[in-house]
Parts: structure tokens; C-alpha cells; sequence
């Protein structure tokens, strides 16, 4: 066992590191692994124990500080493309059938959808534009 380069160990730790990375879906193994791989050069470049353990946590712990907060932002923004139900809400579709509080039929994005009227009171007549402002099941709710 002695016989073996600090190195070495250190890429064995980044291979361990890794397991838990793709079982756990959790970055910070990831980190933790870039970490043992500097450490690991480190090593191999002659500096002793002390120095190689102090970049090993150096360059986890600034991985983590830097690049954890980045990618918490971008998992908390919503995806640019709409789609789905969620791509329709907002346009706007023809009446071709009366729509009131009850129903009716529209034409949204070339197709015909039951609609109501988000205002029980209101009505629309056909020809008279409406805009989707929500989709609850099959039925398109305008105003």
C-alpha cells in the first residue's frame, strides 16, 4: 500500500466521489470530486500532504460557494418556452358559437375549444374576438 502515489488515491476518492454523484443526483459530489482531481495534480506535481489537502478543500468549497447559488437560480426561473395548455393562455381565439357563462365554442390556434366566459354576465357573439386567460380541462375560459 505504500508503495502507491498519493495521486493515485486521490483519483480513487474522485471515482468514489462520483458514485454517490450518480446515485444522488447531488452536485456537491460532483464538486467534491473536481476537488480530489486538484489535489490529485497537486500530488503529482511533488507538493506535500498538507498543501494537497488545502487545495482539495479550497477548490470544493469555492466550487460550492460559486457555482451552487448559480444553479439554484437558474432551477428557480420558469422555462422560456410555453407549451401545452400553458401556451395558450394568453392568445387570442374567434367566437364562432355564442359564449356566456355557460359555454359556447371558440377557435384558438386552428382548433375548436369549448370556452366560457370568465364573467358569468358577459357574452360574446360570434366573429367578436376573445382572449384565453385560463384552460380548465377541455374548455378555454375568455374575456
Amino acid at each position: 500500500m505504500n508503495n502507491i502515489d498519493a495521486w493515485v488515491w486521490w483519483l480513487v476518492g474522485a471515482a468514489a466521489l462520483g458514485i454517490p454523484l450518480v446515485v444522488t443526483a447531488m452536485p456537491e459530489f460532483g464538486m467534491f470530486a473536481v476537488g480530489a482531481v486538484a489535489a490529485a495534480v497537486t500530488a503529482g506535481l511533488g507538493f506535500d500532504v498538507v498543501a494537497q489537502v488545502l487545495v482539495f478543500v479550497a477548490v470544493s468549497v469555492a466550487l460550492i460557494a460559486v457555482v451552487r447559488p448559480i444553479a439554484a437560480r437558474h432551477s428557480a426561473q420558469r422555462p422560456q418556452f410555453a407549451s401545452g395548455v400553458d401556451a395558450l393562455k394568453g392568445k387570442q381565439a374567434v367566437v364562432l358559437e355564442r359564449v356566456d357563462g355557460s359555454g359556447g365554442r371558440i377557435k384558438l390556434a386552428g382548433e375548436v375549444w369549448s370556452a366560457r366566459a370568465l364573467d358569468t354576465d358577459r357574452v360574446y357573439d360570434v366573429g367578436q374576438e376573445v382572449d384565453v386567460v385560463d384552460i380548465e380541462g377541455a374548455t378555454a375560459i375568455v374575456i
